[in-house]
């Protein structure tokens, strides 16, 4: 039986955000399958999940191609058109009916331009399965270990940094989640304005935002998985009053919030880990012997 095609953009990418997190469920019983010390069944793991990321990064392309074809072989007015028919002249109506029509063609813009970026990540992804990725990989395993940490694996699917940062205040028996945290971060950064948009640029060019797109910006934290990265960390770090330490395998460690006397949470950073791009994991104590955990 063929999936019903979804009637909106939104139930797509609901159905798209489902899927993956589905994969990553897959993903996760591969790698624990793996026997501890067997290289080759490893690396066997690895080529399997970059096929099954590929596949599924290739059928979302698909689809949303698919259903931008269809959206843009029906009449631009029709909508609008059967909305007139039942109500009297509108200027006021007929300019909101408009608006709408351009919020969603941006929505579905940036929704390409992000599909297009994450395909490109992909290719690189297939092409680093024994270079950059496993180098990164080592040299953070080697950081950690002279720390007494390990990895503890978080989800990728936009919301990593703020399900580090809960696995992290978990530790300490403080309850969060990701819900909550993105809108303390967005109210925080909404409530700050001068520290955060001199140090943000608009992805298409070096102009920085204005008033209305950073406000923008921050619902944006707030009401869907855009991904987190310094500015919200910064805005994180006032929030729960503690320190947040970033540590990356090349430069030096990230230490943000240092005024606050506590123990920092402790958070790891990876340029290479998934080929959905940039990613955040937590770290838990390490076991002894178990220099695997975390693959």
């Amino acid at each position: 039986m063929e999936d019903r095609q979804p009637e909106s953009l939104e139930e797509l990418l609901n159905k798209h955000r489902k899927e993956k997190k589905e994969l990553q469920a897959e993903i996760q019983k591969i790698k624990h399958g793996v026997p501890k010390g067997d290289k080759k069944r490893k690396k066997e793991s690895t080529e399997q999940i970059a096929k099954l990321e590929k596949q599924l990064q290739e059928k979302h392309e698909k689809e949303l191609a698919e259903f931008n074809e269809v959206s843009s072989s029906e009449k631009p007015n029709d909508d609008l058109e059967k909305k007139m028919e039942n109500l009297s002249t509108d200027d006021v109506e007929s300019t909101e009916v408009k608006r709408c029509s351009k919020a969603q063609k941006r929505r579905e813009k940036k929704i390409a331009q992000e599909q297009e970026r994450q395909r490109r990540i992909k290719e690189q992804e297939i092409k680093n399965l024994d270079g950059v990725r496993h180098i990164e990989s080592e040299k953070l395993k080697s950081i950690l270990k002279k720390l007494g940490l390990t990895f503890h694996q978080i989800a990728s699917d936009g919301n990593c940094l703020y399900n580090a940062v809960c696995h992290q205040l978990s530790q300490r028996n403080i309850k969060a989640t990701n819900e909550s945290l993105r809108c303390d971060a967005a109210n925080y950064m909404l409530a700050h304005p001068d520290d955060f948009m001199p140090f943000l640029t608009k992805p298409d060019g070096d102009s920085l935002y204005t008033e209305e797109e950073y406000k923008k910006y921050c619902q944006d934290i707030a009401s869907t998985t855009t991904w987190g990265g310094q500015m919200e960390i910064t805005a994180l770090s006032h929030v729960l009053k503690l320190p947040i330490k970033v540590i990356q395998a090349e430069g030096a460690i990230l230490l943000v919030g240092e005024d606050y006397e506590q123990l920092p949470i402790v958070l790891t950073y990876h340029r290479h880990e998934y080929g959905l791009g940039e990613h955040y994991n937590s770290v838990k104590e390490a076991i002894v012997d178990n220099e695997e955990d975390g693959f």
